[in-house]
């Protein structure tokens, strides 16, 4: 891999230095993501209210498949009651309560106690209000590698994704993404520190935190490797990279922290993988999708290896795009973890959700289409499919 993919794009227009603070630049840079803000805005909320609709017109109450139902709900047992409730299933297996991050939960528990908000209304809450977060993030992302235009196209693709129903749920996608999102960016801006920090809090909130982990690792090794080779003397280089170092080292602490407080707590070092071995999510190789696909129909077969055929073109493109290091180590790393683990299969587009970077290819060439109005329909139309997939998921009887 050459120099270049290190370093970063130029954008196509200049644009205001992208900041979360506040003050001068922190109104600049949401003067500069609104566009993509309000497109994302209104991609989800045409999959809130097509599914509201549907829900309706079935005689069901909307709010209860988005904050009580599946994971929402142990989420909320968590934040009411701390961890400890395990569940155990017709086949022996137990279920506990260990298997989820407790960054969402504790936000839901302060959220609720100095306002009005149940639980559920606290998980929705986190989660919309992640969504925008998350948006702005791919956006920012997106825009300092290809442009303004790519990034506003990036945020409405991600919003629309196949499963992006589920940001519309007391979930930690929006949540997680938003933070991997925005530690990506301070990557690419070189501010260490920040994505290290950030890199916790990820860590807290899902176990996919290890591919934010792996890619600044893997990119300040990378650094470390080419400037050694450059100057022969292991002691400057270290010093002249020292922030690099120390938030590469900061990053995993929130993901060992709870490793650490799952194994203390049932008295075995490996006790959270075991945890997550009983709920099936074990990593086995990719075994459990190779079973899946062989148990089908082949009808059904065929469809599901062209998806996972357009999923191998999409990481191809990320690579011919040269996407910047962290960025392609990032959204590999998750494509990886979700197809290699032993979960149940109808949650892996779900998982693959946060690999935003997987979308950049797609937003460039929409918006190489001849007019605007051309790429607007192209995203209404994705918006519109993914908002009736999204209702009939949400109406069934199985978890997204």
């Amino acid at each position: 891999m050459s120099d270049h993919q290190l370093r970063t794009r130029t954008p196509a227009a200049p644009a205001p230095a992208l900041r979360v603070p506040g003050g001068p630049r922190g109104a600049a840079a949401f003067r500069a993501a609104a566009p993509a803000l309000a497109v994302y805005a209104a991609v989800r909320a045409l999959g809130l209210l097509g599914f509201w609709a549907a829900a309706s017109a079935a005689g069901k109450n909307p709010l209860g498949p988005l904050s009580g139902r599946w994971d929402s709900v142990w989420y909320q047992r968590i934040a009411e009651n701390g961890y400890g409730f395990t569940v155990t299933l017709p086949d022996g297996s137990v279920h506990s309560d260990l298997a989820f991050f407790p960054l969402l939960p504790a936000l839901e528990r302060g959220i609720s106690e100095v306002t009005p908000l149940t639980l559920g209304g606290a998980g929705l809450l986190v989660a919309w209000t992640a969504g925008l977060l998350a948006a702005w993030g791919v956006y920012a992302v997106g825009a300092h590698l290809r442009g303004r235009r790519t990034g506003v196209v990036l945020a409405a693709l991600w919003g629309a994704y196949p499963t992006a129903f589920v940001q519309s749920m007391a979930y930690t996608e929006t949540l997680f993404t938003a933070l991997a999102a925005w530690a990506l960016y301070a990557v690419l801006k070189g501010r260490w520190i920040v994505a290290g920090a950030l890199s916790v809090l990820a860590g807290l909130t899902r176990p996919t935190a290890a591919a934010l982990i792996a890619a600044l690792a893997v990119t300040a090794a990378v650094t470390l490797v080419r400037a050694y080779r450059d100057e022969r003397r292991a002691g400057p280089v270290l010093r002249r990279h020292a922030r690099m170092i120390a938030g590469v080292a900061l990053a995993p602490l929130g993901w060992l922290a709870y490793v650490v407080f799952v194994a203390v707590r049932e008295g075995s070092p490996f006790a959270y993988f075991d945890v997550q071995a009983q709920w099936g999510n074990n990593i086995d190789g990719g075994r459990a999708l190779a079973a899946f696909i062989a148990g089908l129909p082949w009808p059904a077969a065929l469809g599901l290896c062209a998806a996972l055929g357009l999923l191998g073109w999409l990481v191809v493109l990320c690579v011919r795009q040269r996407q910047p290091l962290p960025v392609l180590v990032y959204a590999l790393t998750i494509v990886v973890i979700s197809l290699i683990g032993a979960g149940y299969f109808g949650s892996r587009p779900r998982l693959m959700m946060p690999a935003f970077p997987l979308l950049l290819p797609p937003a460039v060439a929409l918006l190489r289409l001849r007019t605007t109005g051309r790429t607007a329909a192209v995203l209404a139309v994705l918006a519109c499919a993914s908002t009736g997939y999204g209702a009939w998921t949400l109406l069934g009887a199985g978890p997204p």
